[in-house]
């Protein structure tokens, strides 16, 4: 029985990708499969970040197609390759960023900034080129969270150039002003600082910026929807009934104004106790996974109650660099990959596919 393209073919619909869930015909992710008589080669294209799981989807092909009979030599090219998706109509894209993630929550003291820097941080784990926008304009805490200090500087006189901590971009009204300093700013001036702060920064190829929204649905939030090219949105909650009111409203919110909402992150889920190893939900049990049902999202995972993630992410180096082979690590790593795998699955902006057309009477 000679070797086809069709017997390839159907041994990689029975490799399932663990982070879509589908199988690689299915994604289009198997590619270039060419045959030289019993040898086979080709190319699987991931559409997310996967810097830790090459290897593990490399040998899951490997193990499949060495099953077919006659199959000789196997050759396996797996890589990451992030593009540009739609965003809403009308918004004028921002240099050198393929796609913009907004982090909220609809009530504050619910952990999104430590999420929102623990995803920003797994993604750029993954192999991302990843950036940092703190668009609390009142309570600035990305430069801490990122041990990040001094002021940025402008090579041209026209765009500041981002700082970087732990290997990713970051802007963040909080480099320009005195820790001590109040703002005391109504709500246009906070709005035309945080358009300042995302365009006037010259960011580098970015595949993500993630924004770390302020919470509630005021200024801010509307500003984002309907000036910023947001790709998609994550909503932090903990289990607790008061926080979740809120963030079904923030939610809904995105809903309004045509933002894909990519999942739910839950905070606090549970408290397991240092001394005695005795587990409490302290805020409440379930209650992220109960909206996502009512609202036919996804519930992207849990992160307990633990006093490491506080105090890592205070010192400057939050979890994923702090301790990146520990479970709670693995847990943010496990969040940024279906993130990034939800964002691959909208709809790609082909506005660089298509030409200029100029008209000119002749």
């Amino acid at each position: 029985m000679s070797l086809s393209q069709e017997f390839v073919q159907n041994a990689l619909k029975e490799v399932i990708d663990p982070n879509t869930g589908k199988d690689l015909m299915a994604t289009k992710s198997a590619r270039n499969i060419k045959l030289d008589g019993a040898n086979v080669s080709l190319d699987v294209e991931l559409a997310y970040p996967a810097k830790t799981q090459i290897e593990l989807m490399k040998k899951a092909v490997l193990v499949r197609l060495r099953q077919i009979a006659g199959i000789g030599e196997v050759r396996v090219n797996v890589a990451s390759r992030i593009v540009a998706h739609s965003v809403q109509r009308g918004v004028k894209l921002i240099p050198g960023v393929k796609n913009i993630i907004a982090v909220a929550s609809g009530k504050g003291g619910v952990g999104k900034s430590t999420t929102a820097v623990n995803l920003a941080l797994a993604l750029a784990a993954e192999g991302a080129k990843v950036g940092m926008l703190d668009a609390d304009i009142y309570g600035p805490s990305q430069p801490t969270m990122l041990g990040i200090t001094g002021s940025p500087k402008s090579d041209d006189g026209k765009k500041l150039e981002p700082m970087i901590g732990h290997g990713i971009q970051s802007m963040s009204i909080g480099f320009l002003i005195d820790n001590d300093t109040p703002m005391v700013w109504r709500g246009p001036m906070v709005t035309q600082a945080l358009e300042q702060l995302l365009r006037d920064t010259k960011w580098s190829d970015l595949d993500y910026l993630i924004v770390d929204l302020p919470p509630g649905t005021g200024d801010t939030q509307l500003t984002l929807a309907q000036k910023v090219p947001v790709t998609g949105a994550v909503i932090v909650t903990t289990p607790q009934d008061i926080a979740l009111m809120d963030a079904r409203k923030g939610l809904k919110m995105f809903e309004k104004v045509g933002i894909p909402i990519l999942g739910v992150v839950e905070n606090m889920s549970i408290h397991v106790c240092t001394n005695c190893g005795h587990a409490e939900h302290i805020f409440g049990q379930g209650g992220a996974e109960r909206m996502c049902r009512d609202y036919s999202t996804e519930f992207l995972g849990g992160l307990p109650l633990d006093i490491r993630i506080r105090e890592q992410t205070d010192s400057g180096k939050p979890t994923v660099v702090a301790d990146p082979d520990g479970a709670l690590a693995e847990i943010y790593r496990k969040i940024a990959r279906r993130v990034a795998v939800k964002v691959a699955e909208l709809q790609k902006d082909m506005s660089s596919k298509f030409p200029t057309i100029v008209i000119q009477n002749t």
